[in-house]
């Protein structure tokens, strides 16, 4: 695995940009989170995509995860995140970005449906992810096998207690539907980002400690090659150095 240590936030967004712009530009299917971590690297793009410099016209996003219940107008919206801070300024068409709907009346039919739309879109050449104070990956909350599929789970208290910062003075929703670890270990590429002393044990516990379901993110070891990890000198003082992991 790739480990990238930044000294700063700039070069930290630097980083992570440098690893979706050329994905974007080659019309790759992208896995888009949200939260604080990547929105530094998201607006770079944006910039890059305001000068002409960066091409999102046979791009795809597809959302990472999404609240329960919450539709695009609600003010807790990840969907909503991810328009306002990915796919719009960088200029995707509308027609290509596929929803993960919270709201859905049937949440089964729905996990089936996008993960059918991803297939068919030839799977992901790059899935972008933070990481839960947890080791969760999207909303893969622990325990979690690597063959977990996209569905609707229940929050951690860790979950909820890190996500309530996001929207002070409302309430964080308990459920959530995700992208399951199978299309997140399935990407043909993956950007894991994390930065903070906060991040320093869960990100040691992921990519140094035993695979395990209490740590979900401890299965990206496997990917070795495929994954690549920004993260600056507060999460990982140790500095960049390449990672092998055993097999599996």
């Amino acid at each position: 695995m790739n480990l990238i240590v930044t000294p700063d936030e700039a070069s930290f967004d630097q980083a992570a940009a440098e690893v979706i712009a050329p994905v974007v530009a080659a019309g790759g299917n992208l896995l888009v989170a949200t939260g604080n971590t990547p929105m530094g690297a998201y607006r770079l793009l944006g910039e890059r995509h305001a000068r002409g410099e960066l091409d999102s016209s046979r791009a795809r996003a597809f959302q990472l995860d999404a609240y329960r219940f919450e539709t695009p107008e609600d003010p807790r919206s990840l969907y909503g995140w991810m328009l306002r801070s990915f796919t719009e300024p960088l200029g995707f068409n509308p027609e290509r970005v596929v929803r993960l709907p919270g709201d859905a009346r049937d949440p089964e039919a729905a996990c089936a449906a996008f993960e059918a739309a991803l297939k068919a879109a030839g799977g992901l050449d790059l899935a972008i992810l933070g990481l839960g104070p947890n080791g969760h990956l999207g909303f893969n909350e622990p325990p979690v096998r690597p063959d977990a599929p996209t569905r609707v789970v229940n929050l951690t208290p860790e979950s909820l207690v890190s996500n309530a910062v996001y929207w002070p003075g409302q309430a964080v929703p308990r459920q959530a539907i995700t992208a399951g670890m199978n299309l997140i270990l399935g990407a043909r590429r993956v950007l894991l980002v994390a930065r903070g002393a906060h991040k320093r044990e869960i990100l040691h516990a992921a990519l140094e400690g035993p695979r395990t379901e209490n740590v979900p993110a401890s299965w990206l070891q496997a990917l070795n090659e495929r994954l690549t990890v920004v993260t600056d000198t507060a999460a990982w003082p140790e500095g960049g150095r390449a990672l092998t992991a055993e097999p599996a």
